[in-house]
């Protein structure tokens, strides 16, 4: 497939908000976002009609094993080949599996092998494509416009986890598990196009000593190396892990037990939920608007640190409303911190080495930060919400003092347009 590349001389002066290019490879990434949320239903109905709970679990954790596995190998992919290549070529993948998926349902009951072996395909698959979309913004518009796009791309995200269930619910209603799995196949369909009229530049590695692509196993340990001896996106990463491993279990395992535990209801969980999410999308949208804000590294540790201790406080509060408010105010931060995270990451990293960045800090979350999610229903059973929700608030709180311990966090600065 021919790669088109150009210099793109307009990003001088067009906002990424209003780039035609920018705009058609964010409508692209929604589609796809909205097709696998869209798969995440059917795939979970289809196993819900096939077998029991236990089985259900078993399908739905399945994809998760080899995304975890071979996601640093699908860093070293993203650097070694075109991303929108690999892009492509994954969203392909996933096109004609799904779709060969429905065709199967529909022509017969859905088996659990065949469920399985679906959700294991998606998972390998999947670890080529997360890397690649990490290592393709600086590609599509200038430094100055990285923090917009990150905005702009997590916008899209609250859009697919808005949207997607409704539309697979809807389908599954009307047409059954293989409607669903069409309706998820199409969406990916839908991205190739626009991904083929995204115009790319070419990027040089800003260290010139730095070796030629070697074997795969050498390339990801040079990318590791690479991570751990930057002064800036080390201890990005390392404050980001500890934070996915202090709150992600919490906010995600904790939050339906505390729910249960004060018999606030479902409704209630809902409107928790949905504050978050509220929350995060108000940061995405301040930050897309913004464009730059000051002070970026000072700025993401202040944040992290109101996201952790509202994280602890939340179980304190004797009222739902006032859950809500707080789960606001924690999704505002966290939006905040995630968003800056990777905008200075994307920014001061060699683009030689963004595929590889980007699978390492997805790997803390797909793959470090599940694990604890057994321990903090474990915890809350033995000891109750509160004491638990204020310890994990605490742990994720040493992240800050990770990122705070960094002369280079502390001073980093996203680019301002000149």
């Amino acid at each position: 497939m021919a790669t088109t590349e150009t210099a793109l001389p307009e990003y001088a002066t067009t906002l990424a908000h209003r780039d035609g290019n920018v705009l058609r490879w964010l409508t692209a990434y929604t589609a796809s976002l909205v097709g696998d949320s869209v798969y995440f239903v059917a795939l979970g109905w289809s196993a819900q009609k096939a077998a029991g709970p236990t089985e259900v679990g078993l399908v739905m954790a399945a994809g998760a094993l080899p995304r975890a596995l071979l996601m640093l190998g699908g860093g070293v992919v993203a650097d070694r080949f075109d991303p929108r290549r690999v892009i492509l070529g994954s969203d392909t993948l996933r096109c004609l599996l799904i779709l060969a998926a429905a065709t199967g349902i529909a022509l017969t009951a859905p088996a659990m092998w065949v469920l399985v072996a679906v959700a294991l395909v998606f998972g390998a698959v999947d670890a080529l494509f997360v890397p690649a979309v990490g290592a393709l913004p600086p590609r599509i518009t200038s430094p100055d416009q990285l923090a917009r796009v990150t905005g702009l791309r997590s916008l899209s995200m609250r859009l697919g986890q808005i949207a997607g269930p409704p539309i697979g619910g809807l389908t599954m209603g009307l047409g059954g598990p293989a409607a669903a799995f069409a309706v998820a196949g199409a969406l990916f369909a839908l991205s190739l196009p626009l991904l083929l009229t995204v115009r790319i530049r070419s990027l040089r590695s800003h260290d010139a000593e730095r070796p030629g692509p070697g074997t795969a196993r050498r390339d990801l340990l040079d990318g590791l190396h690479y991570i751990r001896r930057h002064q800036l996106i080390g201890p990005l990463v390392a404050a980001g892990a500890v934070c996915e491993l202090g709150l992600i279990g919490t906010l995600n395992v904790g939050m339906v037990l505390l729910n249960a535990e004060r018999g606030w209801g479902p409704s209630g969980y809902g409107w928790i939920v949905s504050s978050f999410g509220a929350g995060a999308a108000a940061s995405a949208a301040l930050l897309a608007i913004a464009g730059w804000l000051p002070r970026a590294g000072l700025m993401m540790a202040g944040t992290l640190l109101v996201g952790c201790a509202g994280a602890a406080a939340i179980a304190l509060v004797p009222t739902l409303w006032l859950a809500v408010v707080l789960a606001a105010v924690i999704g505002l931060c966290a939006g905040i911190f995630g968003s800056l995270d990777n905008a200075l990451m994307q920014t001061a990293a060699d683009p030689a080495y963004l595929g590889r960045v980007t699978s390492v800090v997805m790997l803390t979350m797909v793959g470090l930060a599940p694990l604890s999610y057994p321990l903090v229903g474990a915890a809350i059973g033995a000891w109750g919400a509160a004491p638990v929700f204020v310890a994990c608030g605490i742990f994720a709180s040493l992240g800050v003092a990770i990122a705070l311990a960094s002369n280079a966090v502390r001073r980093a600065e996203l680019p301002r347009r000149s």
